[in-house]
């Protein structure tokens, strides 16, 4: 079965915890992305200039991401060499987080970097790597077997919600698919009703679902219906 996962794109706390609300009772999983303004033109929550303080409690210990016994979160890191702030995102309460390829620099250190992940880390916390729609899959073969899934971008223009579909995300799926069999390949971006069979039918299963869920009517019919495609 597909995994469908809610995307939130949250400039503060106030607004994560907002979004968190819509979905909670929905979903096991839910992505937040993490934007820092260099990697792609956009802030959001904690790299956000208004609202860093907010992170403090958490890391502190003295309160948890929003619904945390509820549910558990992925974080889709759109931030430059995000691997140096590992810790700091472990800490906030990730149990899955995504870099992408293209803001990590040279492969050789991040490849040492996902080498050096400590065994009780691995345990906890699974790691996987985005790359884009115009990257070449020969890029994550040094690191593929450091990884526990691929997330492939479905749009263009990431680090914004509500982008057009990229169609060049299916090539991309198939021919990961056909490369490694058993992986799991997860897609970010213009996930909905129309493309989540195309999606599917190429090779991927997970699905994160921002702006299409987010913004319907009915968030807990919508999740029913992306399931049952």
């Amino acid at each position: 079965m597909t995994e469908i996962i809610p995307a939130i794109l949250a400039k503060d706390i106030t607004e994560l915890r907002e979004k968190i609300a819509q979905i909670a009772g929905v979903a096991s999983f839910v992505q937040i992305d993490m934007c820092d303004g260099k990697f792609v033109d956009s802030f959001s929550w904690p790299m956000s200039p208004y609202d860093r303080s907010s992170a403090e409690a958490i890391l502190d210990e003295e309160e948890g991401l929003p619904f945390w016994d509820s549910m558990d979160f992925e974080f889709d890191l759109m931030v430059i060499q995000a691997h140096k702030q590992f810790e700091f995102f472990v800490r906030l309460g990730a149990k899955r987080i995504i870099f992408h390829i293209e803001a990590e620099g040279d492969i050789q250190t991040f490849k040492e970097f996902l080498e050096g992940i400590d065994m009780y880390t691995r345990e906890n916390v699974s790691i996987g790597v985005a790359l884009n729609t115009t990257t070449s899959i020969e890029d994550i073969k040094p690191i593929i077997s450091s990884v526990d899934f691929i997330q492939c971008m479905g749009i263009n223009h990431i680090g914004h919600q509500g982008e057009p579909f990229d169609e060049r995300v299916l090539g991309q799926i198939s021919a990961l698919r056909e490369l490694y069999p058993e992986l799991i390949i997860s897609v970010d971006g213009a996930v909905d009703i129309n493309t989540a069979p195309l999606l599917v039918e190429a090779g991927a299963n997970r699905l994160v679902v921002g702006s299409a869920l987010m913004h319907s009517y009915d968030v807990r019919a919508t999740m029913r219906e992306l399931e049952s495609l």
